[in-house]
Parts: C-alpha cells; sequence; structure tokens
C-alpha cells in the first residue's frame, strides 16, 4: 500500500488542534469575556468553523471504504 500524502492528514491535525484550542477556550471564557467583550464570541466562533473548516476539507477526495 501506499502512503497518504500529507496533505489532508496535515489539514486534519491542524483542524483538530484548532478545535482543541477552542475548547479550552471556553474554560476561560468568563475571564475572557470580562477581558474582550463580544470579541471573545467572535474568536471563539471563528475558531471552531476554521477547525471543522480543516477537518472535513479534504474528507471527500478518497472513495468510502466497504460497509461494516
Amino acid at each position: 500500500m501506499h502512503p497518504q500524502d500529507e496533505g489532508p492528514r496535515t489539514s486534519f491535525i491542524l483542524g483538530n488542534v484548532i478545535l482543541a484550542a477552542a475548547a479550552v477556550m471556553l474554560l476561560f471564557f468568563g475571564t475572557l469575556w470580562e477581558q474582550l467583550g463580544i470579541w471573545a464570541l467572535f474568536i471563539w466562533m471563528v475558531m471552531a468553523v476554521l477547525g471543522v473548516y480543516f477537518i472535513s476539507r479534504d474528507s471527500g477526495s478518497q472513495p468510502p471504504g466497504p460497509p461494516n
């Protein structure tokens, strides 16, 4: 079997890292809200969208495997 290109794998890992940072951000959201106001919510939403985008970016390029 040939190894997969690093493109989809790299974007998948980057998406997970961004989503993990967004999850950690939720733990400190009260403090961030006091300091940044509504911008804290906007930053969190952008991080969540980017994380999901990177995870699902190249998911349709490979044919699905056999059904279970």
